[in-house]
């Protein structure tokens, strides 16, 4: 018996060995390793002498870092409310019996599997300012073209646009699978109670949804906090630092400017932020977890 029990560990660990082995390798490893990096200077992707929390010092003083701040706040939010509301709409409509919904929720997903690198650089035709197909459009109608990608304001707008084009699908699916969950019992008590669609929505449809609905959001803003490959491609950054986000930074201080001491150190940071923004939205809706 003793020498059955031994097989069975030894079996037991060798199944969850490679899943460990992974996780040391991919996980814990680059972690330990990035944290290291942040505490010592480095030149020309070498690695110098220890800081300690200079790196740290020297990031926090940096305007470019407070700009990124800024743009990386403004993407999430607007991000994460327009993808969630675009979402909550379409599975509203598509919540009937509509011929050819089938074909949609699949052509729906289509931006969602895309590289997001690559919806990038089709928007960048999308909104190109001499001859794209939008301005071409606005000036069809006897307006001015607008400058997409070298007005600052406009490149935001580009961006959002094109961030939320790419996740709106990801909303609609989730929604949409949580109202068909919705026992039409409920909707048939309403219509019987004589409650207006509105009542219906708020009182029903809301309250039933909402365990979906605090998914999408945290996903969304967990995401949207990593934004890189749509700025990068669509506008690259610009102009001037318009569009430059956190991970932006982490790529042009780390990359560009060789300097993997301060990169890391942005990275912490962003990693502490979307701590932070993760321990404060379970702090409000604790009561939807438990």
């Amino acid at each position: 018996m003793a020498i059955r029990t031994r097989d069975k560990d030894r079996s037991r660990i060798l199944f969850i060995a490679p899943a460990i082995l992974w996780l040391l390798t991919f996980t814990l490893f680059p972690l330990l390793y990035s944290l290291y990096l942040s505490l010592h200077g480095s030149r020309f992707l070498r690695v110098t002498h220890f800081v300690g929390l200079e790196n740290y010092r020297m990031v926090l003083t940096d305007y470019r870092f407070w700009q990124a701040f800024r743009v990386t706040l403004t993407f999430v939010v607007v991000d994460v409310i327009a993808t969630t509301f675009i979402g909550l709409l379409l599975a509203l409509l598509f919540n009937n019996p509509i011929k050819g919904i089938r074909l949609f929720r699949t052509l729906s997903t289509i931006p969602l599997l895309a590289a997001p690198v690559a919806i990038g650089y089709i928007c960048m035709i999308i909104f190109y300012e001499e001859g794209g197909p939008i301005n071409n459009l606005l000036v069809a109608l006897g307006m001015n073209g607008i400058n997409w990608i070298s007005h600052p304001f406009w490149a935001k707008v580009a961006v959002c646009i094109a961030d939320v084009w790419q996740w709106a699908p990801f909303a609609f699916m989730v929604l949409l699978a949580a109202l068909q969950s919705v026992p039409d019992e409920m909707y048939e008590a309403a219509v019987l109670d004589t409650v207006s669609s509105w009542q219906t929505f708020i009182h029903i449809t809301l309250p039933m949804i909402r365990h979906a609905l605090v998914t999408v959001v945290l996903l969304r803003t967990v995401e949207a906090f990593k934004i890189f490959d749509i700025p990068f491609a669509l506008t690259n950054g610009g102009p001037g630092l318009a569009t430059r986000t956190l991970t932006f930074n982490v790529y042009t201080t780390g990359l560009r400017d060789q300097n993997l001491g301060e990169a890391t150190a942005i990275s912490f940071l962003l990693v502490i932020i979307m701590l932070t923004a993760t321990f404060v939205f379970f702090r409000i809706y604790r009561s939807e977890y438990e």
